[in-house]
């Protein structure tokens, strides 16, 4: 009985503790989020996310970034071309990682200045670019979430 009252309580103060941080969002979805190449903007698919707003929390699973995008036909590139991260949304995410998906081979891109470049080598290259709202104070605590999916083709 004890050890019940005490999970209970456990469980009210994680969830009163978090109550106050879990309308950071004013959306009911994370942001879309897009990619410049040249002079042009490309929008990128949500995936994945957890997010919270209206003192209401979700989270959302869906395929990676190969199955999410098999009806859509990736970005035509150039070999090393710059690609820039777009998300028109305050507060940015704070957090990020990249990781691009080639013939089923999986490698972590390095980003700075939300931007990267486009691989040299012809190919169909697929992407999930994930961000995170993580608390200043808290490194643990994270705000949101998500994961958004494109392709682009070196030609």
């Amino acid at each position: 009985m004890m050890m019940r009252m005490g999970l209970f309580l456990i469980l009210l103060f994680s969830l009163v503790g978090c109550s106050s941080e879990v309308s950071k969002h004013k959306d009911a979805q994370p942001p879309s989020a897009s990619i410049h190449i040249g002079e042009k903007n490309y929008k990128t698919k949500l995936g994945t996310y957890c997010w919270s707003s209206n003192n209401k929390g979700v989270c959302v699973d869906t395929a990676g970034p190969v199955e999410l995008l098999k009806d859509q036909k990736p970005i035509h590139t150039k070999p090393g071309e710059t690609i820039q991260f777009v998300m028109d949304y305050k507060p940015q995410p704070n957090q990020f990682h990249v990781v691009q998906i080639n013939e089923d081979e999986e490698l972590e891109i390095p980003v700075k200045n939300n931007q990267f470049t486009a691989p040299t080598q012809k190919g169909i290259y697929y992407y999930s670019y994930g961000v995170w709202w993580m608390d200043k104070k808290d490194k643990n605590l994270s705000h949101g979430d998500a994961f958004y999916a494109f392709a682009i083709e070196v030609k």
